[in-house]
C-alpha cells in the first residue's frame, strides 16, 4: 500500500474520523480525496501555498517590494485568513484536535500562520528579532505541500523502503573514502598539504562527490593515480543510489492504486472500489463516495 494511502489511514486513527454529520462531510473533504470536492480543496490549498511563498519570495527583492509593498500586505493578509480557516477547520472536524494540534502537519500549519499574527500583535518583537526572520518563517508553507501531493508520498516510501540498501551503499562510500585518504595522506604527505588523515578523508569525500574544490591536490605521479581513480569511482558510485530508488518506484507503480475509503469500525482505510466489508475487521463498509466512476451504493459528496 503506498505511503499516500497509509498516512491517512494513520490520520484517521490518530485524530479520530466522525461518525456521521456535517463533521464527517467535512472530514471527507478536507482529510480524503475521492470526491469532487475533496480534490477541489487540495488544489486550492495547493494553489494558496504555492502562491503565498512566491509572494514572499517577491517581497524579499527590494526593487520590487519597494514597488509593490501594499499589494504584498493585502495578498499576505489573504493568504493568512484562508490558512487560518483551513487550520481551524481541520481542528472542528477530528474527534481528537489536540492530537491534530500537535502533530507534524499540525505544527506546519501553526508556523504558516504565526508570522503575520506576531508581527501585528506583538508591535515590540521588531526590536528582539529581524522582521525578516518573520518573512522567512512563512516558506515553511511550502512544507504543507507534503500534506496534498501523493507524489511526495510516494518519495517517501520509495526512500523508506530503500533504506538498508542506502545504508549498505553509504558504508561502502564510508570506506573507501577512509581507505584511500589514508593512502593519500602515506603518498603525497603534510609536504603536499596532506597534514593528516582527516585532511585526506577530506580530500577524498570532495573528489569522489566530483565537488573538487582545489584546496588540496595531488603532486606527486602516484597521487594522480589515486585521484583519477577515486573520480572515476565517484563517476559511477552516483548512479547507485539513484537505482535503488528508482527500483522501488516501479515497484510501487506495479501494486494496485488503493482509495481512501475508510471503514468506520477499525478506521483502517484502501479498500477496493467494490467490497463491502472491511478486510481488517469485517465490518460492512460505507458506501464509496468516488466522482470518477460513480457512487457505489451512495451519492457523491
Amino acid at each position: 500500500m503506498p505511503n499516500y494511502s497509509r498516512q491517512r489511514e494513520l490520520d484517521s486513527k490518530r485524530y479520530g474520523r466522525p461518525d456521521h454529520g456535517w463533521r464527517l462531510r467535512m472530514y471527507i473533504i478536507i482529510f480524503e480525496a475521492d470526491t469532487r470536492a475533496g480534490k477541489a480543496f487540495d488544489l486550492a490549498l495547493i494553489g494558496f501555498i504555492l502562491a503565498s511563498v512566491a509572494v514572499v519570495i517577491l517581497d524579499s527583492m527590494a526593487s520590487i517590494h519597494a514597488r509593490y509593498q501594499s499589494l504584498f500586505h493585502v495578498l499576505e493578509w489573504i493568504f493568512t485568513l484562508a490558512f487560518t480557516a483551513e487550520y481551524i477547520a481541520r481542528l472542528l472536524c477530528v474527534r481528537r484536535p489536540s492530537r491534530y494540534a500537535t502533530s507534524g502537519y499540525g505544527v506546519i500549519d501553526l508556523l504558516a500562520l504565526l508570522p503575520t499574527y506576531l508581527a501585528i500583535l506583538v508591535p515590540g518583537l521588531s526590536s528582539l528579532i529581524d522582521v525578516r526572520i518573520l518573512r522567512l518563517l512563512r516558506v515553511f508553507r511550502i512544507l504543507k505541500l507534503t500534506e496534498y501531493v501523493e507524489e511526495f508520498g510516494a518519495l517517501g516510501a520509495a526512500l523508506t523502503a530503500s533504506r538498508r540498501k542506502i545504508f549498505v551503499f553509504m558504508c561502502f562510500v564510508m570506506l573507501v573514502v577512509v581507505v584511500m585518504g589514508t593512502l593519500m595522506y602515506v603518498v603525497e604527505g603534510p609536504k603536499h598539504g596532506y597534514t593528516s588523515i582527516p585532511v585526506g578523508v577530506y580530500w577524498a569525500i570532495t573528489t569522489m562527490t566530483t565537488v573538487g574544490f582545489g584546496d588540496i591536490t595531488p603532486q606527486t605521479d602516484f597521487g594522480r593515480v589515486i585521484a583519477s581513480l577515486m573520480m572515476l569511482i565517484g563517476w559511477g558510485t552516483l548512479a547507485v543510489p539513484t537505482g535503488i530508488v528508482s527500483a522501488e518506484f516501479t515497484a510501487q507503480g506495479l501494486r494496485p492504486k488503493p482509495t481512501t475509503r475508510t471503514c468506520h469500525e477499525c478506521l483502517s482505510e484502501g479498500h477496493a472500489p467494490g467490497a463491502r466489508f472491511c478486510s481488517d475487521c469485517g465490518a460492512p463498509l460505507p458506501p464509496w463516495q468516488n466522482d470518477a466512476a460513480g457512487p457505489h451504493d451512495g451519492t457523491p459528496i
